[in-house]
């Protein structure tokens, strides 16, 4: 069996596109707690500043709908501003996620656990934009 290797070029490809996809969703105002809420296909979904630093924000991406058709994981995002680069460093059944897992584990964790979960965030921004998510938000508002 062959040993599994992070492919690099490939993640930071995918970072890229998903910093080119998420930026244009943020909040105006990128004070922590801001957030924005967005309708597509008649599901409900927020994005939620929960930290802003020189260089950096990080989002939580979620979905607000009681019985969603689509389920989203709650994600959290960190957009490196000066890179032009944004990635899941979290989601809700992981507090943190490694470049790679030894396979097969305990917690059942792909190999390639963190690119799958980037490659979903783009997957899921791409059909968010090309089903009629609108540049402006629903509503926003601070908490």
């Amino acid at each position: 069996m062959r040993k599994y290797h992070v492919d690099l070029a490939s993640l930071m490809r995918v970072y890229e596109t998903n910093y080119a996809k998420l930026v244009s969703l943020l909040p105006r105002n990128e004070i922590i707690g801001s957030l924005a809420s967005y309708k597509v296909c008649q599901q409900q979904y927020q994005i939620k500043v929960k930290e802003v630093t020189v260089y950096t924000t990080l989002v939580e991406v979620y979905q607000i709908d009681e019985q969603p058709i689509y389920p989203l994981p709650k994600l959290t995002v960190r957009l490196y501003h000066d890179a032009r680069v944004a990635e899941v460093c979290a989601s809700q059944q992981l507090a943190y996620i490694k470049a790679k897992y030894e396979y097969p584990n305990g917690k059942m964790l792909q190999k390639d656990e963190k690119h799958q979960l980037n490659q979903f965030l783009s997957d899921w921004l791409t059909f968010c934009l090309k089903n009629g998510i609108s540049q402006e938000p629903v509503f926003l508002e601070k908490n």
